[in-house]
Formats: structure tokens, sequence, C-alpha cells
């Protein structure tokens, strides 16, 4: 019997075994393989930026970052296009400019020994007994079972064990995630772009460099043609100087945004939630790597007194992430009203200029 099992390799649950790896007996079951370069087809639909939150946690925990999850180029400052006040600014802010599959396997390499770790498989269910929790997977065709003590739900939006055993309660708003790879051009340089348009999301979309290519990606609400909205996305893009021309990939994913408290979900009793499973994202920015290490630091700091009465300590530690996700949605009406964004953009508040 395992004493923990955690679906979901990325950064929560890579992180949450890192942490308690070494004191107790960790199952971490992973979807992806991580056995080849599975290159930028197969990304996972995340721009793949550390913002200063998740470099300031992966400060805390005294962690440097390879030189082979980096990609070029290092970003500086963000073009925010506003296209329906048509509105152009800079802001400076720095973000580390990262292969994301190769971010989450380094994540995995440094998870203790003593950690179980099975690949490319996925989980199934879970049923309680007097005592623990029977978890059901597949690998490799078969289904296999294990016992354990707790099962950490660490496996992103629309969570298979966050859906099936906290069915009750309120799912954040969710949004289908669309990101394509073109080939670069100097119409990106060397910018993170963040494009405001309220016919095509009320949430905002954006391009990213990455080596000789560059991302486009939306988070757009599941209603009428998304693909449609999509296009019209690159179409108006072009008056600012974009030409995506022939399509190397596209990735789609959902994306959970948490816009009340409700939305939060932590798991209880012998299930905990970590990461965007527990709604744990950020709803101005869709920033959820540095969300995903502080809530499994959390729980690992609740573990420390055992597996009993983890639940009470588990939630004690959140609040100060609960009262962030509070101030972000406080936030969110001055980036995401129009009326309030055009008065911010134009006051040139914090903004830079740009030196041609």
């Amino acid at each position: 019997m395992y004493d923990i099992v955690i679906v979901g390799g990325g950064p929560a649950g890579s992180t949450l075994a890192r942490l308690v790896g070494d004191r107790y007996r960790v199952l971490l079951l992973e979807k992806r393989s991580f056995t080849e370069n599975m290159g930028f087809v197969s990304q996972k639909c995340c721009g793949g930026l550390l913002d200063p939150d998740a470099q300031r946690m992966l400060a805390r925990f005294g962690l440097g970052i390879p030189k082979d999850v980096l990609m070029s180029p290092q970003l500086f400052a963000v073009r925010t296009i506003d296209i329906k006040n048509r509105i152009e600014r800079y802001y400076q802010r720095h973000y580390i400019n990262i292969d994301r599959n190769a971010f989450d396997k380094w994540l995995e390499s440094i998870v203790p020994p003593d950690v179980t770790i099975i690949n490319d498989c996925i989980y199934r269910s879970c049923s309680e007994n007097e005592g623990y929790l029977t978890v059901r997977f597949t690998h490799g065709g078969r289904e296999y079972e294990e016992r354990t003590k707790l099962l950490v739900g660490a496996d992103g939006a629309f969570s298979g064990v966050r859906r099936q055993c906290f069915d009750k309660q309120p799912l954040p708003e969710l949004y289908i995630c669309i990101q394509e790879w073109y080939r670069a051009d100097s119409s990106g340089r060397n910018y993170y772009g963040a494009v405001f348009d309220d016919e095509i999301t009320d949430f905002y979309s954006w391009t990213i460099p990455k080596e000789d290519r560059i991302i486009l990606g939306s988070a757009l609400a599941p209603r009428g043609d998304v693909l449609r909205r999509f296009d019209l996305l690159k179409t108006r893009l072009k008056e600012y100087g974009f030409d995506f021309g022939e399509r190397l990939a596209r990735n789609g994913a959902y994306l959970y945004r948490p816009v009340r408290g409700s939305h939060i979900c932590t798991g209880g009793g012998r299930i905990a939630l970590v990461g965007e499973a527990a709604g744990f994202i950020s709803p101005s920015s869709a920033e959820g790597i540095s969300y995903a290490f502080r809530s499994s630091l959390a729980l690992a700091r609740a573990l420390d007194q055992g597996i009993e009465g983890y639940s009470d300590r588990y939630v004690e530690n959140l609040q100060p992430l609960r009262r962030n996700i509070f101030l972000k949605n406080m936030k969110s009406p001055a980036m995401y009203n129009t009326q309030l964004r055009k008065l911010a953009m134009r006051s040139g508040l914090l903004s830079i200029d740009i030196v041609e």
C-alpha cells in the first residue's frame, strides 16, 4: 500500500512528490511518456513562460533551471494590444522563456528516487474502502489497481479526480484554449504579446516568440464557433504587423477561471486537490505554474505532521492563496472592462517607450 498516490506529474504533482517523497511511500502517475523529444507539436497548451511569481517560487525551492529547458528569446516587455480601443502600449516585465515539456520533464527528474513514477498512464477511478482508497489506472493497455491512504489530484483543468469525487462542487468558468505554432518573422519581435478584443473573448489572447517559431494563443469561452473567432483574431492582428503564414501545429486544452471563492475545491477526507485541479490559477492572467508550486507546498507542509488531520492544516495553509485569487478578481475589471482598460492604457501609466 502507498501512503500517497498523486495523479498528474506536472508542476503541482512533481513538486509535491519532491517535497514529501523522502517521508512517505509515494506513487506518481503521469499521462505523458517523457521518453522522447515530443517537440512543439505535442507541447501543452501553455505559453511556456515563467512569470516573476513562478520565478520567486523556484528561488524559494533553491532550484535553477537547466539550460536545455530554456528557449530564446528571454523576454523583458509585454506588448499590449487593445484592438477594440485601438491602443497599443509596452510594459516592462521579465519572463523566463521555457520549453514547457522539457520543464515538466526536468521537474519530474528531480523527484526523490524512492518515489515510484509511472508515465504514459491514464487515471480511471477510485473507490473508498475501510482505511484506504483503491486507485485504478491503465498503463500499456492493461488496467492496474493500487491502494493508498491519500489520493492527490494534480491533474489540471478538467481534473478527472475532481469531477469524479467532488461533482457537487461548483466548477470555475470553463474556457477552451487554442494555440497555434508558426514560423517566426520580424513582426513578433522580442515581446510577449497580450491581446484584448471583446468580440473574440472576454479573457485575452497572446503571442510568444519561441526560437524560430511564434505561438498565437487565445482563451475562448465555449460558445458559438470558437475556431471562427480564433481565425478572426489572426485577421485582426495583421493590422499590427503580424503575418502568421502556414500553420505548423495546433494545440487545444481546457482552462478554468475561478471568479468566485466557491470555485476553489481543495478536496476532503482521503482526497486532496492541488494546482489547477483545485481551481488555483490566476483569474486575471491565467498563469498557473506559481499556483501549482504554492498549493503543493501548502499541502506538503500540512503533511509534515502526518496524513491524519492533514485536511484542516491544508485549508489553513491555503488562506494566502485564496486571498491572492480574490485580489486578482478585484484587479480583473481594470483589464477586462473595455472602458476601464481604455482609461488605463491611454494614461500611459507604467508603460515604457520603445526605441526603434
